[in-house]
């Protein structure tokens, strides 16, 4: 028995879970429908190369890259915030292409990531019940502004497009050419093999770069050292702003949509004669790539109701609580015409639970048509807090998951072909360990999150570098062998 129709609206007739509830609904009706007249905030084209480039991730020609924020402020729409997140995703995926040799696709959780799912609609503080924050396009970190305003999404919408339009700017100045001498810079990295090892993959890099230089193979303009893709994201959790910048185009007629040929651009907003909802492709135009979390991947529920008829590749987060025939019912709604990387899985398991779900996940998946794009989260299930009260990280607990990870992987004859992080591109300290050797003392001098703690600058380079040699370490095993 075939599934209802999809409409951009029918994720309305199902259950939803962390839902808003606004005290003004009519506000609210007049928000989203300003919303809906808006430009779209990325191009259907840039989704369907996109798209393709999944496609290569999720059969082995290729590598994701995935990172940001928790949960971005309005705060970080400034161009110091924007440079430093772009350059610390830049610089790991040029030590990515290093030790993997394949291509890098950059997604990141910017541009669009402003709500946040929590496990209760209430937290204490100060002794005071009060709402939780639940994101700046819902309510603010500031206890006495936690009613959720409708007019925060319009804010969104404006930073997200700020925030596209500076990331655009920066890449087609040649923010991109990141070989130069002085962007490597391993003064943080206090264990003397460490920096060793470090530096001697910087020198390899840079003389690769010196020798390209001479040749000439630099010199373009559109070399692709001097200029990359970058792809925004975010976990589309409030679906009525998502309705409202989902936008529909002509579904092509006569040439198969796997042709290679791109399709025109056409304009996004609501079309001027109304077109019949099976006639149309429907894109999902806050953002390139959207994700379903923990909370909300009901099979009978809104958020999978609605990401099933969007035409831009999806994420879904699978932890311990997903069952193996459950992942399996969640591909085939989501991935009904067996698409290679229409679905990105986003494991979060915790470095000491992936030994015992991960094995069944992959195993039931590898029974299916469905070819996934399997990524590994290694953050959100190793959150601890500290003796201090500070939620924090453990650098080496995630660098075990992602390990373990690639590890399981290959013993099932499955590959690891992403990881998904959370990260800034700041000095700051919330997660212990890495090169710096941070401990839960240290965490008080720079902790600046009002969510979850993330990576610094320091601790994601040297994420980095550890994959990077372990897949130049099975490379060279292979070479030699």
């Amino acid at each position: 028995m075939g599934q209802e129709a999809w409409t951009p609206d029918s994720w309305r007739s199902k259950p939803i879970k962390q839902d808003v509830v606004y005290d003004d609904p009519k506000e609210l009706d007049a928000v989203v429908e300003r919303v809906a007249n808006l430009p779209p905030l990325v191009s259907s084209p840039e989704i369907d190369q996109l798209r393709a480039k999944l496609k290569d991730v999720a059969e082995g020609r290729a590598f994701l890259l995935q990172g940001g924020d928790c949960a971005e402020s309005f705060d970080y729409c400034n161009p110091t915030a924007i440079e430093d997140k772009l350059k610390i995703l830049l610089q790991m995926s040029l030590v990515l292409i290093w030790g993997m040799r394949l291509p890098i696709v950059r997604i990141a959780r910017m541009a669009g990531q402003y709500a946040k799912p929590r496990s209760s609609p209430y937290e204490t503080v100060n002794g005071e019940k009060i709402l939780s924050y639940r994101g700046d396009n819902v309510n603010s970190i500031d206890p006495t502004q936690r009613r959720p305003d409708p007019q925060r999404l319009l804010s969104a919408y404006f930073h997200s497009a700020s925030t596209i339009n500076y990331v655009r700017l920066l890449l087609d100045s040649g923010f991109a050419d990141i070989h130069k001498p002085e962007a490597w810079d391993l003064g943080h990295v206090r264990n003397p093999e460490i920096r060793h090892e470090y530096q001697s993959i910087v020198n390899r890099l840079t003389d690769a770069l010196g020798f390209m230089g001479v040749i000439g193979a630099t010199s373009t303009q559109e070399s692709a050292l001097n200029t990359v893709d970058l792809y925004t994201s975010h976990e589309a959790l409030l679906l009525e702003y998502e309705q409202a910048l989902t936008r529909p185009l002509p579904k092509p007629l006569g040439e198969p949509e796997t042709s290679g040929r791109k399709r025109p651009y056409e304009p996004s907003t609501p079309p001027r004669k109304t077109l019949a909802p099976e006639l149309c492709d429907w894109y999902n135009l806050s953002a390139h790539f959207i994700w379903i979390g923990d909370r909300t991947r009901q099979l009978d529920g809104a958020h999978v109701e609605y990401f099933r008829g969007v035409k831009n590749p999806v994420g879904v987060k699978v932890g311990p609580t997903m069952e193996a025939d459950e992942l399996v019912r969640v591909l085939d709604i989501l991935d009904p015409d067996f698409e290679p990387g229409r679905v990105t899985l986003i494991t979060r398991y915790g470095a000491g639970k992936i030994g015992d779900f991960l094995p069944a996940h992959i195993r039931a998946v590898q029974e299916t048509r469905h070819k996934p794009v399997w990524c590994c989260d290694p953050c959100h299930g190793n959150t601890t807090t500290a003796p201090s009260g500070h939620k924090t990280r453990s650098f080496d607990a995630i660098i075990s998951e992602i390990t373990a990870s690639i590890a399981t992987h290959r013993e099932l004859g499955s590959r690891l072909s992403g990881v998904h992080l959370e990260l800034t591109g700041e000095h700051v300290t919330e997660c212990t360990g890495g090169s710096q050797e941070l401990s839960h003392s240290d965490l008080a001098s720079n902790y600046q999150t009002f969510c979850d703690p993330r990576l610094n600058y320091e601790q994601s380079l040297d994420i980095a570098f550890k994959i990077a040699k372990v897949y130049a370490d099975e490379r060279n095993a292979v070479d030699f062998s």
